[in-house]
């Protein structure tokens, strides 16, 4: 593998695209394979073709079956292997790949092929397969800019391509990246100030201890979690009636919040009801497996549906920890990955056991045994994390596993009642062989098989992952998936050393974390040049700091922590803030409360963005526009789109209407001038200083509306007529309106809603 940190460059997009001295098969062949050979010569056994197997060296080797004298691919001779004759012929009856396959190997590729082969066609087991090392930091020549071992890695490829990184960006506006990054939150007036007044070496990284102690740290990070764990606060499907799994929820937060270890936090999910000591909150905590749809239409299969939730909990298992597209293999083989149907069943006999219905009949209280419930007493003893108030118990859905309850097969296609073979617990052996003598035959023995130093799947894409969180891309940038069909990573070796280090550092997320941001190449400013993006258009060299939107969630809690309107309680029930009218009743779905949408008022209507009611077959409009997850299966990654609904609603939605109110209002309590009162508006939200020429640019547009809104005082008074905040007492309407014509305006900036 040590030929892979000198191809990674080969996928830069710059010009002028060489062949490798030594073409890695892992880095330069397999991709090239995996997309244009292995649909029809892979894994997948039902769909192979001629029966010739390009995936693995013996397949490759072996005689044709059609002509015993020939080799599909010959060690050191591309002439004699029919591998690079058929991907070379002008017969079209004879190319590959076929004509009618739409397919075609560029020049680029039929050149490595043949030099691949030349050099003995060697195969190279999957790199994601292959345990990572704790590889040794590389050479670098600015070692000044060095903060520390990530930048190694980074600074080595931004030199190789003839770049140097950006310089450190301003306090201000790295604060405000951080404090977004830690917290989901923008940093107050006081935490600004603080910062740019201490002069000392260590300013920054005591900001970022600060903000990692803080309590809504566990918020942020529990809000990319419940992606990955499809929470919602209805079960899905037609009927879409509610559920309470918010309990769940405040566990997660907690758990980030005490710095749970990566690996206890998912043995529990995984297996907190099988632990040798019986514990309500681990217990609490295996509601993870749980999160899925879960139907109460009439007339349905009870077993279908029962396989559709193993089903699920297999394929979130697969993605969420391994970062696998196991749901590939519930038909038939994988197509690309050595993932069986056999192994998936195998897999899927973990999730099997539960005493669960298909279909149940949804009581008052919300959840499908196996369940637990939680009272006041409870709370008192053991959970005092979550945040219950009112006398009336909940129920929330856990795991429980019965013996002997039934056999797991494999289903023919992956029908519910076409069952064949029976399987035993297993995983697939292509990424560690589940030790049954090591391994507990349970979902124990399963988190203890991924936690494994020679698992080589787990801490790998955790890190990448968060990586991802905080650059906006992963070092594996399809994050959802480390197979054959996912892409490579940028940084292997970097890849590597985090995943080693990670583990090797009692699985800390707050020290994995720290160690991101306070590398020079996070710290970096974002200015774009010229130069860079000829050179590495996708900064996929971290030559620069990437420019990244706060993502749905965040720009609400902005808003609202700007004005001061943020109710930062921690935990509870899910809310419903403003959405509009009639939109479940017209959607036609629900039954019982979730079929109107009943909005929230007081204080519930300012919680965080993490806390909004997440109906699955309606979701919140806003929170959708700006690319939040649909929740109905495990997510990794968001997609960042920009459309004009986004700036539609920063301008017209009541939430930031409300808050440049509610804003305007307490500005114009303070005994200020109209020019500071602008400044402490301006540093409110976008986190820095104005500049002299943006600041006569917004006193002169105060001074012009408040001249139109003096003229015709109504259109002031209706300007601000929004909300439920109440109004402040004895309020000036023109200048309320002047100065939250400024406020809005400041909230409907880019720069407001980026992290850097």
């Amino acid at each position: 593998m040590s030929s892979c940190k000198d191809n990674n460059s080969n996928y830069a997009n710059i010009p002028e695209k060489k062949i490798p001295k030594v073409v890695d098969y892992n880095f330069d062949v397999r991709p090239i394979l995996s997309d244009k050979c292995f649909n029809c010569h892979g894994p997948d056994a039902n769909k192979r073709s001629a029966g010739l197997r390009l995936d693995t060296e013996q397949g490759a080797f072996k005689a044709l079956k059609e002509d015993k004298t020939k080799h599909a691919i010959v060690g050191g001779k591309p002439d004699e292997s029919e591998v690079f004759v058929r991907i070379t012929t002008s017969d079209t009856m004879r190319v590959m790949p076929p004509i009618d396959s739409n397919l075609k190997l560029s020049k680029y590729e039929i050149k490595v092929i043949k030099k691949w082969i030349k050099q003995g066609a060697n195969y190279q087991k999957h790199w994601a397969f292959v345990p990572p090392v704790k590889h040794k930091l590389p050479e670098v020549e600015n070692k000044d800019w060095v903060s520390n071992d990530i930048d190694y890695f980074i600074l080595n490829k931004i030199e190789s391509i003839g770049l140097q990184p950006n310089q450190r960006a301003k306090k201000e506006r790295l604060l405000k990246r951080v404090a977004f990054d830690i917290t989901g939150l923008p940093p107050s007036l006081e935490l600004q100030n603080q910062f740019l007044a201490d002069t000392s070496k260590n300013a920054y990284e005591k900001i970022v201890d600060q903000l990692l102690a803080n309590k809504h740290y566990g918020e942020k990070m529990a809000n990319h979690w419940l992606d990955v764990a499809r929470y919602a606060d209805s079960h899905g499907y037609q009927d879409d009636g509610a559920r309470t799994m918010w309990p769940w929820r405040d566990w997660v937060i907690h758990a980030f919040n005490q710095n749970y270890t990566y690996d206890k936090f998912i043995t529990w999910q995984l297996a907190g009801d099988l632990l040798p000591k019986k514990n309500i909150e681990a217990i609490l905590a295996t509601g993870f497996n749980r999160n899925h749809k879960i139907t109460q239409e009439g007339g349905v299969i009870d077993e279908e549906y029962r396989i559709e939730y193993v089903t699920d909990r297999t394929n979130t298992f697969g993605k969420a920890f391994l970062g696998l597209t196991f749901e590939c293999a519930k038909c038939h083989d994988h197509k690309y990955d050595p993932i069986s149907q056999k192994d998936y069943y195998s897999t899927f006999a973990f999730f099997d056991k539960v005493p669960e219905k298909g279909l149940y009949k949804i009581d008052r209280n919300f959840a499908d045994p196996p369940l637990i419930v939680i009272d006041n007493k409870l709370i008192k003893t053991e959970l005092p994390f979550i945040n219950k108030t009112g006398p009336e118990n909940v129920k929330v859905m856990v795991m429980e596993d019965s013996v002997g309850i039934r056999a797991t097969h494999v289903l023919d296609r992956g029908v519910y009642d076409a069952k064949t073979d029976t399987v035993d617990f297993n995983t697939p052996k292509a990424i560690l062989e589940f030790n049954k003598n090591k391994f507990d035959s349970n979902r124990l023995g399963l988190a203890k098989w991924l936690l494994d130093n020679k698992n080589p799947l787990t801490s790998r894409v955790f890190v990448n992952r968060v990586w991802q969180d905080v650059f906006g891309a992963g070092i594996v940038n399809s994050s959802g998936d480390f197979g054959m069909q996912g892409d490579l990573p940028t940084h292997f070796e970097l890849l590597d050393w985090l995943a080693v280090d990670f583990r090797e550092n009692g699985w800390d997320i707050k020290r994995l974390i720290k160690q991101i941001v306070t590398s020079a190449t996070y710290t970096q400013s974002s200015v774009v040049q010229s130069k860079k993006t000829d050179i590495d258009p996708e900064n996929i060299y971290l030559a620069r700091k990437q420019r990244t939107r706060l993502n749905a969630e965040m720009i609400r809690d902005h808003v609202l922590e700007s004005s001061g309107l943020l109710n930062k309680e921690i935990g509870g029930p899910s809310v419903k803030p403003y959405q509009p009218n009639n939109l479940w009743k017209l959607a036609g779905t629900g039954r019982g409360i979730l079929t109107n949408y009943i909005q929230d008022h007081g204080d519930k209507l300012y919680r965080r963005g993490i806390y909004t009611f997440i109906k699955r077959t309606v979701l919140p409009p806003v929170q959708t526009t700006f690319d939040a997850a649909a929740r109905d299966q495990c997510e990794v990654k968001r997609q960042s789109t920009s459309t004009p609904l986004q700036a539609l609603i920063m301008l017209n939605g009541p939430t930031t209407l409300e808050s440049a109110r509610v804003l305007s209002e307490k500005l114009n309590k303070e005994e200020l001038s109209v020019e500071q009162k602008i400044e402490k508006a301006f540093q409110l939200i976008l986190c820095r200083k104005m500049k002299p020429e943006e600041k006569n640019i917004l006193t002169t547009y105060y001074n012009e509306q408040k001249e139109a809104f003096n003229t015709k005082p109504d259109n002031a008074k209706a300007f601000i007529d929004v909300g439920e905040y109440p109004i402040s007492e004895n309020r000036d309407n023109v200048e309320v309106a002047s100065l939250m014509q400024i406020i809005h305006t400041l909230y409907n900036m880019e720069e407001t809603i980026m992290k850097g």
